[in-house]
This record gives C-alpha cells, structure tokens and sequence, in this order.
C-alpha cells in the first residue's frame, strides 16, 4: 500500500471518529400516537456537510480509493443535485484533490456556495440528463476520476452493518415501544440508501418493510412497476430526489412500496413539518413526510399499530432563495395551499 493510500485512507477514518451519530427524532403527532403509530425522522442534516449525503460521500471515496481509482492529485468529478457534491468537496479537500461538480443550473444557490467553500468547482449544465456524459467528459479530460454516485452508491457502503445508516438507525430505535419499525420510508436519488436498508431489513430477518417516497416526473415509481428499466421522464422538481432516468443502483426488488408525490404536497409537507419541528427542513424531507402520513393513515384505517421511521435529509436553509421563498414557489411549484389543508386533516386522522 502507498504510502498516500496510506494516509488518504487514515485521514478518513479520523475524520469518522471525530463525528457523533446522527439524531432519531420522535415526533409529536398525538392523534397518530394514541392510535398507536409513532413516526420517527433520523436527522442527517447534522453531519459535517449537513445532509444525508455525508455517508455516501464517505463510502464512496473509501470505494474509489481501496479499488485503486484515487490516486495522489487525481481531480474528482461527480455528477450531482447539489448534496452529494457538497460532501465529496469536503472529502476531496480533506485529501487535498481538486474536485468538479457537474450539476444541473437550476440546483440552490447555498449549495454552490458550500461547495466553492470547500473548494471545489461547480459546472453548470442545462438540464438534469446531461450531468452524466459531462462529467464522463470532465473525467477525461482531467484524467481523473468520476465518481458516479447514480453507478457505485448500492454497492459502496456495507449493507450488512459496519455503522450503516440502517444499522444505526435499529439500534437507536432499541427502546422505543415498536423497537421493529412497521415501515421505513425513503427518497430515492441514486437509490442507494433503499438499496442498503432493504439489505440489511433482509439480512437482519427483521418485519419491516421499506417505502421509497418518489417525487413526481421521477421514472423510479414506473420502473418498480414495470421493469422496464429503459424508461425516461422529465426528472423531479424536488432537489435531490427522483431521477429523469433508472440509475443502476436503484435496485426495485428491494422496494415493497412506491408512493408517488406531487410537487405541491412535498413543499406543503416541508412548510408543515418545519412548524412541527420548529426548524425549517428541506424539499425531499417534505417528500419522505407525505409518504410516513401516507402509511401511517392507511394503518389507522386498518387498525394496525407500530412505528414509521424515515429521513430528515438536509436543513431549509439551502433552500432559502427557492423553496422557502414564496414568489420562487409560486413560479415554479404552484399553489400549496390546498395540500397543506390536507395534510392537516391526516394529521389529525380526519382525512
């Protein structure tokens, strides 16, 4: 082993050591709780680079770097929405490489902003579908390395523990009164945070089911019906999640359930949420929030009691020019007003 290898691979578990696990998050939604059924969000918005994205940033570089594709200034290029590159701008600077984000122009003006504070570089393309075969481009042309999260992120983290977000997220559900959860609910972008909770559910033995939460104009709701993994679309209007395209690590066998979400009920859900929590949280926890309601509901209806765990994926506050700005939502999402009536009424089971 060289001895760059050496320390590329030192540093990042230093790195590991020094960060806390994330927090699970009970919330208070009494007329679901005297009926038996708590719902949970896992913050990952509390990690170093403030979302979700932190571990497969992580596992991603200790991928690259143990398969022999990192090497002393390789330049690391990735396509993303925003959050994934956020944290691998932090890991390439933790190992000193320069690092190109290749992501659509429309991504939050906070998430640029973060990566140039980590020192990478963003470059803007016009549309969702074109990060790829840039970024392959950019590779090339550097001769470094691209990542491609939408490939590698199934099958870079360990699904069957080593303090995996399912493994974390079990253990610290341990003494709660549904220590099994009934239903984890997730977004998918590359699909490689179902693809390791459907894993480890399986692996464990454990009666749980996993729920992806799909934004519409995303093809993933479609591919798990039909297998078709040829399929396109328009992609998602929800940053982060839903993809114009089937990514390889969207792995359908391992989804009991697709809830589809339209536009105006993510951002409702993420307004209404934020005054839950008193925190403002970001688009695609909005998503994950109408599918929990979605099952928790169902559940209600069916008599059944148990626990609902999902994500809260990143803070508000990257999305303070766009999500949380009301002329931005009215352009380009519509009128939330009537999803937001809805919700309230499944909150207080009178949906």
């Amino acid at each position: 082993m060289t001895t760059w290898l050496n320390t590329a691979l030192a540093r990042i578990e230093a790195d590991y050591q020094r960060s806390a696990d994330t927090h699970l998050i009970p919330l208070p939604l009494p007329a679901f709780a005297s009926r038996g059924i708590d719902l949970y969000l896992k913050d990952e918005s509390t990690h170093p680079t403030g979302s979700l994205k932190h571990r497969l940033a992580r596992s991603l570089f200790l991928y690259s770097l143990c398969n022999g594709w990192l090497h002393e200034g390789s330049t690391v290029v990735e396509s993303s929405s925003g959050s994934t590159a956020v944290s691998e701008a932090y890991f390439a600077r933790l190992l000193g490489l320069p690092f190109i984000a290749v992501m659509p122009r429309t991504t939050s003006h906070e998430k640029i902003a973060q990566i140039a504070f980590y020192g990478g570089q963003c470059h803007l393309v016009d549309s969702a579908s074109a990060v790829y075969d840039e970024a392959r481009a950019l590779a090339a042309q550097t001769g470094g390395h691209y990542m491609d999260q939408f490939t590698y992120a199934e099958r870079a983290t360990d699904w069957r523990g080593n303090n995996n977000i399912a493994q974390s997220m079990f253990q610290q559900m341990a003494r709660e009164r549904f220590p099994v959860p009934r239903w984890v609910v997730v977004g998918a972008g590359t699909g490689g945070t179902s693809a390791t909770i459907g894993r480890f559910v399986r692996y464990q033995r454990h009666a749980t089911q996993v729920c992806v939460a799909d934004p519409e104009g995303s093809v993933f709701g479609d591919y798990h019906r039909s297998g078709d993994a040829t399929l396109t679309g328009p992609g998602s209007k929800i940053e982060g999640i839903g993809r114009p395209r089937v990514e390889a690590s969207f792995i359908r066998t391992l989804v009991d359930r697709m809830v589809t979400v339209n536009n105006v009920d993510s951002v409702a859900a993420m307004q209404v949420l934020s005054d839950i929590l008193g925190r403002k949280v970001g688009p695609s926890t909005g998503t994950n929030f109408v599918g929990m309601l979605t099952l928790a509901c169902e559940m209600h209806e069916r008599g059944e009691q148990g626990a609902i765990l999902s994500l809260l994926c990143d803070a508000g506050e990257r999305y303070l020019g766009s999500y949380f700005d009301a002329a931005w939502v009215a352009q380009h999402i519509g009128d939330c007003t009537p999803a937001r009536a809805r919700l309230q009424a499944q909150l207080n089971c009178t949906a």
